[in-house]
């Protein structure tokens, strides 16, 4: 079903001035409306605690939900709203026991707040929400997009010791795996032992995707571009590696500095959203994907990861859970198929929810396809023959 908005369901008039990332390195206008004062003051009073509304103070150009954050007469909050289609309550609800269980080990991750029945996710319409208290540090990275570097190597080398902290504390996290398939990082589909198959079971559940595809060479496509090549070491890499529920997203905008500057460190992480149970492999490995190649210079150049801070990364992570030479060697193996699944989410959304056809043209020909084409060629083999090179280092 593709969303359309009236004016009751916006709680706001949709602005021109409203920009979020898009599919290249340029600005769009918002898909989702922003959130008006009027709206948020409603929220807010089914969380008394946070007081009355004083200010919308910044809003999120990130373009998957409309978030802000707010100042109010009893401090600053985060509020976050959803299109119920994209995120059910259930939904949102499994992001919040996992952030609950981190903040239950002292892990760095913001408070999701609660009514007095010990409610976190707020229904109104056609929207969901949910309100966050104000994580500690500077949001450096809070304008920046996905697949664009860190600032500094030093950040970096903090991202991945911080990522390897998460990992830790969530050794003992059990919960089910997700139960949406829409916008989640996971490697369902690539631990299949026939993804093509595993994918068209699927489809009669995913009619959108489904009705996408069908205009597609998409098992021609997907076998002889990232499964054929890629498939079979990957699959065995993930397969041998433990179970773990991962963050999904991990780059500089979902994180909280102590410092722009090159020693800063990370002290708040963000945004559970993309999170399931896969595995430390799969989280660290889509944290490079995400962070270390600006996949955004396809647009008439060629990405070349920043092999400093690969390391610094690297390194960061090793300072708490220490790589082996077969986890690197692993590593290069499930790169280059590793946003398989998502990629195909991703369609999904674009081209069954929002109906921007466009988008899910982008999303298959230059995220799902092309990404893998990368690794094949020059700059994408010298980013594994590297990671190889480091797991011969550490034998």
């Amino acid at each position: 079903m593709t969303v359309t908005f009236s004016q009751a369901e916006e709680g706001g008039v949709r602005s021109s001035e409203a920009l979020s990332h898009g599919m290249g390195k340029t600005l769009e206008e918002a898909v989702w409306p922003g959130m008006s004062d009027d709206e948020v003051e409603r929220l807010l009073q089914e969380v008394p605690q946070t007081g009355m509304l004083e200010a919308i103070l910044w809003r999120s150009p990130r373009p998957f939900s409309a978030a802000a954050r707010i100042r109010t007469r009893k401090g600053i909050f985060f509020v976050k709203r959803h299109h119920a289609q994209l995120r059910s309550p259930r939904d949102l609800r499994e992001e919040h026991r996992l952030n609950e269980y981190l903040r239950s080990k002292d892990g760095a991750v913001v408070p999701v707040l609660a009514s007095s029945e010990g409610e976190t996710v707020f229904s109104n319409g056609c929207w969901n929400y949910e309100i966050h208290g104000l994580g500690e540090g500077v949001d450096v990275y809070q304008d920046r997009q996905s697949w664009t570097p860190f600032l500094h190597v030093g950040h970096a080398g903090a991202a991945g010791k911080a990522l390897a902290q998460m990992h830790h504390l969530l050794l003992d996290y059990d919960a089910p795996a997700r139960s949406t398939r829409l916008l989640i990082a996971n490697d369902r589909l690539l631990r299949s032992s026939d993804p093509l198959s595993t994918l068209q079971q699927d489809l009669t559940a995913r009619p959108a995707l489904a009705a996408f595809l069908d205009t597609k060479p998409w098992r021609n496509d997907l076998g002889e571009r990232v499964l054929q090549l890629y498939h079979t070491q990957a699959r065995a890499a993930l397969i041998a590696a433990p179970p773990l529920w991962s963050h999904g997203d991990w780059h500089g905008s979902n994180l909280l500095w102590s410092s722009e500057h090159e020693r800063g460190t990370v002290s708040t992480i963000l945004d559970f959203g993309l999170s399931d149970r896969t595995s430390a492999l799969f989280d660290l490995g889509t944290a490079i994907e995400r962070s270390l190649i600006p996949w955004l210079d396809l647009e008439g150049g060629e990405p070349v990861c920043n092999l400093d801070q690969l390391e610094a990364f690297l390194r960061g992570y090793s300072a708490i859970a220490p790589l082996s030479s077969s986890f690197l060697r692993a590593l290069a193996a499930v790169l280059p198929g590793i946003h398989m699944d998502f990629a195909l989410s991703e369609i999904e959304y674009f081209s069954g929810l929002l109906d921007r056809q466009d988008h899910a043209e982008l999303a298959y020909e230059t995220y799902l396809l092309s990404h893998a084409d990368w690794f094949s060629r020059v700059e994408g083999q010298r980013l594994l023959r590297h990671l190889h090179h480091l797991a011969r280092q550490a034998e």
